[in-house]
């Protein structure tokens, strides 16, 4: 079960040198229910994530190097690529801030996961964390992925 808040972030008031980041890069192979494969570092995963906005079921299961790229040349739409950084929060949880490159470069995200909904309702944003975006689907991942974006000229 996965329970989670989602916040926009304009400017993040630390460096962000200074945490651990992963290099994320994911794609949906269906929207609904979500299913997704993503390249974590060098660990590839299938997710399938079940309905729900804050709170909704989610397993992973482990793919090798060659299933996810078999699998990432099937998904359609947009390849979503990204930064995770690991930031602790005072209140002993921690936010997982998203900077989005390519095709969203500029959107950053913050995701808070909790241990249970009592603990999600009862959660006091930081000041940065500037609007909440948990129940509005156009921030979500399997949406954005789905967007027709325009071809930029090089």
């Amino acid at each position: 079960m996965e329970i989670e808040r989602k916040y926009l972030i304009s400017n993040p008031p630390m460096e962000l040198t200074h945490y651990s980041f992963h290099k994320i890069e994911q794609a949906y192979l269906c929207t609904h229910p979500v299913v997704r494969v993503r390249r974590q570092d060098e660990s590839f995963y299938l997710t399938y994530k079940g309905g729900g906005m804050m709170v909704r079921e989610e397993y992973n299961l482990p793919l090798t190097k060659e299933s996810y790229e078999h699998l990432l040349s099937k998904a359609d739409g947009n390849v979503i690529t990204k930064t995770r950084y690991l930031i602790p929060l005072e209140c002993g949880l921690t936010c997982e801030l998203d900077v989005f490159e390519g095709a969203f470069a500029g959107l950053i995200m913050a995701e808070v996961e909790f241990p249970d909904e009592q603990a999600a309702a009862d959660f006091i944003a930081p000041d940065w964390f500037i609007k909440e975006v948990t129940t509005d689907p156009r921030y979500h991942n399997s949406y954005m992925s789905s967007l027709q974006l325009e071809k930029k000229d090089k």
